[in-house]
């Protein structure tokens, strides 16, 4: 006879095996198996064995045809052929770099999302948006620096200016009605013009567009007076003729344009605005991945072809990693935020 124990006020529980015990047995199996099915296997981070699987996208967070669009469409149509896996430029632009910006913040850290950033997006913009969406440092992972370009003021090639003395007495008689295009606010376009407002004690009309392509077509259009535009976007119209430089706003003078006078040499001391281009990823991203797109992007910066490139494009070349990039992006955003606290510039 099996033996059992018994309780009070419950039946005895067999210790011998029934077809019972061993229906209720089978059911409790059944209903471990279904939840074991049912719960998720645990996530694996991604690492750089198994990535890139499909393709990629480069937000430019402005619109097509300027600085951070052409860059993105040089270097993705490269970086797809070394991945192995399409490069999608998408442009999600608005407020700056804002929008396009925000929007990789907050995608995945997978390594499928990367963004074309600039000194807007990711120095300037945080000391001139009262309400950022987004941290410029905290919320991304720096991958390369891909280079630095100065800006040059611009005017249609039928513009009586042709200095900037000419320019500066033009505002000088219309204080406030000489107007000049940028890339939106917040971007070197725009700081440019603040900064020579600011030294030559003028006022000048600002008008942002979404991207340095709808800002050239407005100078195109006589709907500006002119622009600050970056070397990139502004090359193509002094060489073919539709646009005359009238200073470039680096230390020293643009190599591709070695008869314009700096803005210190035009007269404006102490005047010296760089813009820079980069590449950031989602904060998050696994370094493994993060170090073989810095890797990839740099090398093909370096290749003799792309360096002419972006040379005759007006770029100093870089190629600068994840930590050096870091570094220098902290202390872009330091310098920026003086500059906008001293010239007192704020947003309209």
């Amino acid at each position: 006879m099996p033996n059992t124990t018994r309780y009070a006020g419950r039946l005895p529980l067999v210790h011998a095996p029934g077809r019972r015990a061993i229906a209720r047995v089978a059911i409790v199996a059944l209903g471990l198996s279904a939840v074991i099915a049912a719960r998720p296997a645990p996530a694996q981070s991604p690492g750089a064995d198994n990535w890139p699987s499909k393709p990629i996208t480069y937000v430019v967070p402005f619109a097509a045809s300027g600085t951070t669009d052409v860059l993105a469409r040089l270097i993705g149509q490269r970086l797809s052929q070394t991945l192995g896996q399409s490069v999608v430029v998408e442009n999600r632009a608005g407020a700056g770099g804002n929008i396009g910006s925000d929007y990789v913040a907050k995608a995945a850290p997978d390594g499928y999302t990367v963004l074309g950033g600039t000194i807007s997006s990711h120095a300037i913009n945080v000391s001139l948006y009262p309400k950022m969406p987004y941290d410029p440092v905290r919320h991304f992972q720096p991958v390369t620096l891909i280079g630095t370009l100065p800006n040059v003021l611009v005017v249609s090639i039928d513009s009586p200016w042709k200095s900037v003395d000419d320019v500066l007495a033009a505002v000088r008689a219309r204080p406030g009605k000489v107007s000049y295009g940028s890339a939106g606010n917040g971007t070197s376009q725009h700081l440019a013009g603040e900064l020579f407002a600011s030294i030559s004690g003028v006022r000048l009309l600002h008008v942002p567009y979404k991207g340095s392509g709808p800002a050239v077509q407005a100078l195109l259009g006589k709907q500006v007076d002119m622009l600050f535009e970056n070397s990139v976007a502004a090359m193509p119209m002094i060489q073919s003729g539709k646009f005359r430089a009238l200073a470039t706003t680096g230390a020293r003078r643009a190599a591709q344009l070695p008869d314009v006078p700096t803005m210190a040499e035009a007269g404006l001391k102490g005047y010296e605005i760089v813009s820079w281009q980069a590449v950031f990823a989602p904060a998050g991203t696994p370094m493994p991945i993060v170090n073989r797109l810095a890797a990839d992007i740099g090398k093909i910066i370096q290749e003799p072809d792309m360096r002419a490139r972006l040379m005759g494009l007006g770029i100093e070349p870089s190629g600068a990693g994840p930590a050096e990039l870091g570094s220098f992006q902290k202390a872009e955003v330091a310098k920026w935020a003086n500059l906008v606290k001293t010239a007192n510039i704020k947003l309209e």
